[in-house]
């Protein structure tokens, strides 16, 4: 069920107390006192009981809740009560506090279904950048469920807006190509700052965990010190790189790294490229230059062209997905910095405009945050629902 659905109304702002210790150590003179010790016993019978009495130690302070906690209980959710929640939920609290901040006070005690709460769920769409149109297609079948007699009351629509939603996400994904070709050759594209480099190292550590042996090629030779971060990630996950810093012309490091991936059967290669903006031509068509030159490599290559988004830029993402698209071909996404924003809505634009499956979603900063994604567990994380 929804955890908001269930919270009492609360102040604002909910502050935790520091608790105190459920006991304190007793000094020396106050323990024999509590053990009624006479004062004209022997000073040997008193030298006894010091040294055969136990410390009472104290209870442990309980440890101050960090930002996805405070989130949690803010939305009526007591995590040291309830179910353990996942590291994937807690990560995406920014997003679900988006979305279900206010409506737990508008569902209570609600029976009937209005215009109002339907107002509520359309605001709080589009203020998690789920996009005018996918809402509207969102409210438009809440509505038709409600005219059928389909839903009956609050928690009813919510189950029903629940899987709508996974719905949306789960029709357009597809699995991934199996490694069929060796090497299997994975571009990855995307503009300056969205954890393209970073990215690219996470996967590495994912599919070398899964078995398989790994190469890098730094065909960022653009951006400074690009090349190094990349053989930074590779010395960390003993992973080989191809590519040196200095070196100018990315068409050819991405062709000698195929070679030397073919060679050393290695089972994928991730080709880095430098980071460019949709709207500049002449760098598009550059990423156009190194996909045709991968692919003089070796037949069927690139056999994965992977994007990276930054969830964080809400609705500008929609535009950098349809114009990589256009230009290379886009296989899947790969989205970043959900862990940091409020405008996770966008992964439902993107499925719902470009029908690209998103197979990767970056949560947090450690190598091991790079999840792969799956539409129930983020629609429940979204939707504070419990499963």
């Amino acid at each position: 069920m929804f955890g908001f659905l269930r919270r009492k109304k609360a102040p604002e702002k909910l502050e935790t107390p520091p608790i105190e210790p459920a006991v304190q150590p007793l000094p020396a003179d106050t323990a024999l006192q509590s053990a009624k010790v006479e004062p004209t016993a022997a000073p040997e019978a008193h030298q006894d009981l010091q040294s055969t009495s136990k410390p009472i130690t104290p209870a442990p302070e309980r440890a101050p809740l960090d930002d996805a906690q405070a989130d949690e209980t803010v939305l009526g959710v007591d995590t040291h009560r309830d179910k353990p929640k996942s590291r994937f939920w807690q990560q995406l609290a920014r997003s679900r506090a988006s979305f279900t901040e206010g409506l737990g006070d508008l569902f209570l005690g609600k029976k009937a279904i209005d215009e109002e709460l339907l107002d509520e769920i359309e605001t709080r769409l589009l203020l998690a950048d789920v996009g005018q149109t996918t809402t509207q297609s969102l409210i438009k079948a809440l509505q038709q469920h409600i005219s059928r007699k389909q839903i009956a009351d609050a928690n009813a629509l919510f189950e029903t807006l629940s899987r709508l939603m996974v719905e949306r996400l789960q029709r357009v994904q597809k699995p991934r190509p199996a490694f069929i070709e060796h090497p299997h050759i994975m571009v990855v594209c995307g503009i300056n700052g969205a954890g393209k480099t970073t990215t690219i190292g996470k996967l590495a550590y994912y599919f070398k965990n899964q078995g398989h042996k790994v190469m890098l090629a730094a065909g960022d030779t653009f951006r400074a010190a690009a090349v190094e971060q990349l053989m930074a990630w590779g010395a960390r996950n003993q992973i080989p790189v191809i590519g040196e810093p200095g070196r100018s012309d990315s068409a050819s490091v991405l062709f000698d790294a195929a070679q030397s991936a073919k060679a050393r059967q290695i089972d994928l290669l991730i080709a880095d490229t430098a980071g460019r903006l949709h709207t500049q031509g002449g760098l598009m068509d550059e990423l156009k230059k190194l996909v045709r030159v991968i692919s003089k490599s070796q037949p069927n290559a690139p056999h994965e062209i992977l994007l990276v988004l930054d969830a964080s830029i809400g609705q500008n993402a929609l535009n950098q997905a349809r114009l990589f698209h256009q230009a290379v071909g886009v296989t899947g996404l790969v989205v970043t910095k959900l862990d940091g924003t409020a405008k996770g809505g966008i992964l439902f634009a993107i499925a719902d405009e470009l029908a690209l499956p998103i197979y990767f979603v970056g949560v947090g900063e450690q190598q091991d945050d790079l999840r792969v994604f799956d539409p129930q567990s983020y629609v429940d994380a979204l939707l504070d629902r419990q499963s």
